[in-house]
């Protein structure tokens, strides 16, 4: 069970998440004004964001998940595994992929070039974190909704071994809470 206390501060609240979703679906809607995009969100982070964002999508879209994992508690452990795969053929479609955070990028960058392997006319990629100072691999998401720090960060979908993913904003967990 985990406890409030366990969160070192919000780093986004539940409102400004609100008001980006907004906004980003505001663009999205702007730049696919003539297609009707296959939205793929990455479970299970991605979820609320990815709700949050297609109700702000004024466009006839699908959407889609995949569940790829390559994290073990606090790290990424490397090895991309696709867990769960589309259901939805994406040849020929413009896909959005929707993630919780882009972090070292190695997820990101199998999951898009598997994608366009499989031939997807383009992938683009949206965002609610972006962690800069962490990236490996040199991918840029194309939607962001808010830069962060080189900070452990859970809620609004993002966790600690399954825990405060139902916060309803982004809170940095305390040290103390993931190193023992």
């Amino acid at each position: 069970m985990w406890e409030k206390n366990d969160i070192k501060e919000v780093l986004v609240t539940e409102e400004q998440i609100q008001t980006r979703a907004k906004e980003l679906g505001a663009q999205i809607t702007k730049d696919y004004s003539e297609k009707n995009p296959l939205v793929v969100g990455l479970l299970r982070g991605s979820v609320p964001f990815m709700a949050d964002l297609i109700k702000n999508i004024d466009l006839d879209i699908q959407f889609d998940t995949m569940d790829v994992s390559s994290y073990e508690g606090t790290q990424s452990v490397g090895e991309i595994r696709i867990l769960k795969d589309l259901d939805t053929a994406v040849n020929g479609l413009d896909i959005i992929l929707v993630e919780d955070i882009v972090d070292t990028g190695k997820t990101l960058n199998t999951v898009k070039n598997t994608l366009l392997h499989r031939g997807a006319k383009s992938v683009k990629i949206c965002t609610l974190l972006n962690k800069a100072a962490r990236r490996t691999i040199d991918i840029k998401a194309d939607y962001i909704g808010f830069e962060v720090g080189d900070e452990f960060v859970i809620g609004y979908g993002m966790d600690f071994d399954q825990k405060y993913r139902c916060l309803p904003y982004v809170g940095v967990l305390k040290p103390e809470c993931y190193e023992k």
